[in-house]
């Protein structure tokens, strides 16, 4: 029979309430993250109950640096498999039914942390592959209809069905990124930087509403006719703690930050917002940028790939690839573990990339290695300003930022 072997007794806790959860059906999902072992560029492991053939299974979504893996396993090779990975992790979150436990080590302590959830009579049901895609927000949320996304019988609007989708994914997003920082904190301080109508922000706060948090939100927003719009709603519908702000990334700056977001801030105004989270500390920062205007004047590409950009659309495309890369790489010099992704299907909307980034570690000063990468591609490729950078070292004033496209 197998009998794991753990260096610490959390460990052993810890791997023993995963047992549990699955054999009293309470299981949710399983995070091993900060991995430590000898399999290259994987980051983490999210482990999930399925059914398979009608049998439960446990599946593992393995995710490398530049790819996503899954594995499906029986339940007791799943929990050898847990065991084994479990060894090589420096942190480990299982969400159940009844309570949330987080496992903590280095070298020296191991570190367990139980928060117990509101009594439920749910049950969990087990997930097959062919089922519907879960929903983080409740269709018949009062929002849904103030916003126009649901008509009075709380059912999607037609022509609102792909907002509907991108929603979802947002919240589905938020959900995994938050789960891999201080998920045990009640109250969350988030700016959302272009806010537009609120689709997503009212959706945030809800979602947290439903994870028993307490948010403290604010939709940054240029146009007053919007600012006044979602206030309104927001008021209706008893979102005490959700504030809407006429201004932007220039005007407005919260004392305190955990989360940071500014989906589609034009050209410099996403580097604007991302110094804006990086400066005060942020745990999570999403950004999904778009108008990458500022690198393309400056690119002077190598001759070799002529031929590739004479046709135009891979210069936009080049010019974009590269814009973001230094976004990423500048988070990562400044401790963020950062993932850039596709936020949503091309054809939901032309402004499809998502840069996530969670806090991982406080530094002095950036990863000297990292900065060393920032400055050889700025060199192949003649950039001489970047505002991110600039921004980060004190050295771009807070003017002509651009606009909210």
């Amino acid at each position: 029979m197998f009998a794991p072997n753990f260096s610490f007794d959390q460990e052993h806790q810890f791997f023993m309430d995963v047992q549990q959860s699955i054999e009293n059906k309470s299981f949710e999902r399983l995070i091993l993250s900060q991995y430590q072992g000898e399999l290259a560029q994987l980051e983490k492991m999210t482990f999930r109950i399925i059914e398979l053939q009608g049998q439960a299974s446990l599946s593992c979504l393995y995710h490398y640096s530049t790819q996503d893996v899954t594995k499906n396993y029986t339940i007791p090779e799943g929990l050898e498999k847990i065991a084994e990975m479990m060894s090589d992790c420096k942190q480990a979150n299982l969400f159940s039914l009844h309570q949330d436990t987080q496992l903590k080590k280095n070298k020296k302590k191991a570190m367990l942390n139980t928060q117990k959830k509101q009594s439920s009579q749910t049950q969990v049901e087990q997930q097959q592959h062919n089922r519907e895609k879960q929903r983080f927000v409740q269709q018949h949320s009062p929002f849904l209809k103030h916003l126009g996304i649901a008509d009075e019988k709380g059912q999607i609007i037609p022509s609102m069905a792909r907002k509907w989708k991108q929603i979802n994914k947002f919240i589905e997003i938020f959900s995994n990124a938050y789960a891999q920082i201080d998920s045990s904190q009640q109250s969350l301080n988030i700016v959302d930087f272009g806010s537009g109508k609120g689709y997503l922000t009212f959706a945030l706060y809800d979602y947290l509403l439903q994870q028993q948090k307490t948010p403290f939100i604010t939709g940054v927003e240029l146009r007053s006719n919007l600012v006044e719009f979602c206030q309104n709603v927001a008021d209706d519908v008893g979102f005490n703690h959700l504030d809407f702000f006429e201004g932007d990334v220039r005007s407005y700056s919260p004392e305190k930050l955990d989360v940071m977001i500014a989906l589609h801030a034009c050209d410099i105004a996403t580097d604007f917002a991302i110094h804006t989270g990086i400066r005060l500390n942020a745990s999570m920062i999403m950004c999904a940028p778009c108008c990458h205007k500022e690198l393309r004047l400056q690119l002077q590409s190598p001759e070799v790939l002529q031929p590739m950009l004479q046709f135009g659309i891979h210069a936009g495309q080049q010019a974009e690839m590269l814009t973001d890369t230094l976004r990423a790489l500048l988070l990562k010099a400044y401790g963020y573990e950062t993932n850039v992704f596709e936020f949503v299907a091309l054809e939901h909307t032309s402004k499809n990339k998502m840069i996530l980034a969670t806090k991982r570690k406080n530094v002095e000063q950036p990863d000297p290695q990292i900065m060393q990468q920032i400055q050889d591609l700025k060199t192949m490729y003649g950039i001489q300003k970047h505002s991110l950078e600039l921004l980060l070292r004190d050295q771009l004033p807070q003017e002509n930022l651009g606009c909210k496209c």
